[in-house]
């Protein structure tokens, strides 16, 4: 698999060294899965995504440094980047993506670029002691999606503040813990961060497939179907949210940051 382009996209964000960065290596043929595992372990980001050509879509697949997940918005984001600024795919068309989560497109509106994807809202569960323990905070409510569990607590500050035990986060029965409140500095509708230390990523800089679950809650709780997100990592990230009842949109925009080879 010599001679494999690859580049570096900082999703989610305006500028360099923002947002959540994704590597994205472009295959002329089907790869095998466990070298796609290796190069994503290279990689160390959050996600490594790969993309080849199909007679009428595209395959997209994604990777953490440990795992093959089902959902992936910054690294679909970080796709669309480079196939249309490569010249890979036309502007003026929606890139049909075939997934593990069916088929996803995109599409660019503006200066965004907007991914649709699945809503999987949750469904309020008990809060546990572990869970608890795990984040060093009580939440207000706690909820269960398809893949994480969602714990909203009481401002932004809170949010920002949270310092989880990322032992004992990897022993909560879910994939990844979504930690949100409602934001108190216009223009944002709320802020999250997203932490899955069972997936080999201790915190996520800016999650796509958290607000599939984080935008039909919100929208419900503050009665709007646009929003506007914080994602208040180290890095940070901006969302454009729309909720489609099982769809979501995600808006938000992609810079490259490097290109290269993968010569292994």
């Amino acid at each position: 698999m010599a001679g494999i382009p690859c580049w570096q996209v900082d999703a989610f964000t305006d500028h360099a060294f923002g947002g959540n960065p994704a590597a994205v290596c472009w295959l002329e043929q089907e790869a095998e899965t466990a070298w796609m595992q290796s190069v994503a372990a290279e990689m160390n980001l959050s996600e490594t995504a790969f993309v080849r050509r199909l007679p009428d879509s595209m395959e997209l697949r994604w990777f953490t440094p440990t795992i093959e997940v089902d959902l992936c918005g910054h690294a679909t984001l970080a796709t669309a980047r480079v196939l249309w600024s490569e010249g890979l795919a036309p502007k003026d068309q929606p890139l049909r993506f075939q997934t593990r989560s069916g088929l996803l497109t995109c599409r660019l509106s503006g200066e965004l670029i907007e991914l649709d994807f699945p809503a999987t809202p949750p469904i309020q569960i008990d809060v546990s002691q572990e869970l608890i323990d795990a984040l060093g905070i009580t939440p207000l409510y706690v909820g269960r999606s398809k893949f994480y569990q969602l714990a909203i607590v009481d401002s932004p500050a809170t949010v920002r503040a949270v310092k989880p035990d990322f032992r004992k986060l990897a022993e909560v029965p879910t994939l990844g813990v979504i930690v949100s409140a409602a934001s108190s500095a216009p223009p944002y509708d709320f802020e999250s961060r997203f932490f899955a230390p069972r997936m080999g990523v201790d915190e996520d800089p800016v999650c796509g497939s958290a607000h599939c679950c984080l935008t039909p809650f919100w929208s419900q709780k503050l009665g709007k179907k646009e929003l506007l997100a914080y994602q208040a990592s180290a890095r940070g990230g901006i969302l454009h949210l729309r909720w489609e009842g099982e769809r979501v949109i995600l808006g938000g925009q992609g810079v490259v940051v490097w290109r290269g080879e993968c010569l292994c």
